[in-house]
């Protein structure tokens, strides 16, 4: 072999190492550029809350900015979603979310709404729902759980499919936005009797506690209503609607010594209060409801939504909701004053049960107040 071809492979060998080499530092270098781009994504993501965690507040959320999601529980469509179209038009989506608890298979389209907010915004799992049964509550579970997927939604507030706000978007945003607490109606129940000894095993008495089912809860409250394993079971067993009166039924159901309980009154108030988290929590609903209790004798069957028409749903009407700036709760002897951020604010943002026409007349008269001059 000659001294020339010696040479000759040499440098082959050594063109064959710098390839190596070189290849071998680009793919350090790309693996190096990955593990920074991931860093950076995973910097970006909004810590999941624990169930059972401490108030979740706006610094300890990363994204840009927090969303309201809007939890609508419907009998089948949304009958006020002109109103609501209204509501949202011009708003940034990025600041809001809808979900929506239908009858099972209904489908929010072009044909079976108004609003283009409403547009397949319905649950893929909803379940059939009866009044007065711990359906109802299930349902509720359905859509926190659903708008939980959603880590910018930091505030959840849940509204029936008659239900009208009283501001705009803005102020109603900020409002809710503000305040680092849950809004719950929550007292303690004395007048009537529906809590059951067969619940004593889990639910203590003490914790029993009444209010309106229409809530805004914070990130973390909401996580603690869907992670429910334990209370939710007993309400399903003992929390029923006591039968029509002079029924079979209903002579059965007192017989087994049993409670005419409504379930969607009692559950989340009695569950927060359980977890202790009754401190975290502005112990008044934000929806305005009239209640009607004339007629029958018996209380349960005679309280009742009085419900808004054209006549009834004027400006000195709806200025009289937002004059309220406090709630007496006679249970406890105790006086709610309405504040947001430890700020007074009036205390209603929405109000129910509204007609079309009353609806319409919200918007054509333009008592969806606006936020330019109002404060937090």
């Amino acid at each position: 072999m000659t001294r020339k071809s010696v040479v000759s492979r040499r440098g082959v060998v050594w063109l064959g190492w710098k390839l190596v080499i070189a290849f071998s530092v680009s793919l350090c270098l790309l693996a190096l550029l990955r593990i920074q781009l991931q860093y950076r994504s995973v910097a970006t993501l909004t810590p999941l809350s624990v169930a059972g965690s401490r108030i979740t507040t706006l610094g300890e959320y990363f994204g840009d900015r927090p969303k309201v999601a809007f939890l609508f529980l419907a009998r089948r469509d949304l009958p006020l979603d002109f109103l609501w179209e209204s509501f949202f038009k011009g708003v940034d989506q990025a600041n809001f979310s809808v979900y929506i608890h239908s009858v099972p298979g209904f489908v929010f389209n072009e044909e079976t709404t108004r609003s283009k907010y409403f547009y397949n915004r319905q649950l893929n799992n909803s379940i059939k729902v009866l009044w007065g049964e711990s359906s109802m509550i299930a349902a509720e579970r359905l859509l926190f759980a659903s708008a939980l997927e959603d880590h910018s939604n930091q505030r959840f507030v849940l509204l029936s499919d008659r239900c009208a706000p009283l501001y705009d978007f803005g102020y109603i945003y900020r409002y809710i936005i503000s305040s680092p607490r849950s809004f719950v109606d929550s007292f303690l129940h004395t007048k009537e009797t529906r809590y059951s000894v067969n619940m004593s095993s889990v639910i203590p008495e003490e914790k029993w506690r009444k209010g309106s089912q229409w809530i805004s809860v914070i990130r973390s409250h909401a996580e603690v209503i869907v992670n429910d394993g334990i209370v939710f079971p007993v309400f399903k067993k003992f929390c029923k609607r006591a039968p029509p009166l002079g029924s079979q039924e209903a002579w059965l159901f007192f017989r087994q010594n049993r409670r005419n309980c409504i379930p969607d009154e009692h559950y989340v108030q009695t569950l927060l209060t359980m977890r202790g988290l009754e401190s975290e929590m502005e112990r008044r609903t934000l929806t305005y409801t009239v209640w009607n209790v004339s007629g029958s004798k018996y209380e349960t069957q005679s309280w009742h939504p009085v419900t808004f028409t054209f006549e009834n749903s004027g400006p000195a009407e709806i200025k009289e909701i937002k004059n309220i700036n406090h709630v007496y709760y006679e249970t406890e002897s105790r006086t709610e004053w309405c504040k947001a951020d430890s700020k007074p604010v009036p205390c209603f943002l929405f109000a129910r049960k509204f007609t079309e026409s009353a609806a319409m007349r919200l918007v054509k008269e333009g008592l969806i107040g606006s936020s330019k001059n109002i404060t937090l």
